[in-house]
């Protein structure tokens, strides 16, 4: 799916601001902040916004690894999305059994 994510990223993309109005951008590190930059950008991004991901933090491969090891909390719509633009499985992210983890009774 993101076979021409090199040429697209070189196009000066950047994450827009709309993205993340409750951040004070003078004090925000994208790279630290880079779940939250990936959880907006799936949950009301563009396409285009998901190049100028690919292109800040490297390309599709460490962005599939934030998706997976990262982000907390994903609609279930924007979980079924990055599992299928991803090639992942939800069983394998982190924010998939987190929820999962919520769900189960402890009946001690």
């Amino acid at each position: 799916m993101w076979s021409d994510w090199k040429e697209k990223s070189q196009l000066s993309y950047s994450i827009p601001k709309r993205l993340l109005w409750d951040v004070d951008w003078n004090s925000f590190d994208v790279q630290k902040g880079r779940a939250l930059v990936a959880e907006r950008v799936v949950e009301r991004g563009t396409l285009e916004d998901f190049y100028a991901m690919f292109s800040l933090y490297g390309g599709v491969k460490n962005v599939r690894d934030i998706y997976k090891n990262e982000v907390y909390s994903l609609s279930p719509r924007a979980l079924a999305f990055i599992c299928v633009a991803f090639n992942l499985k939800k069983e394998e992210m982190k924010c998939y059994i987190r929820r999962r983890s919520k769900a189960i009774p402890w009946n001690y």
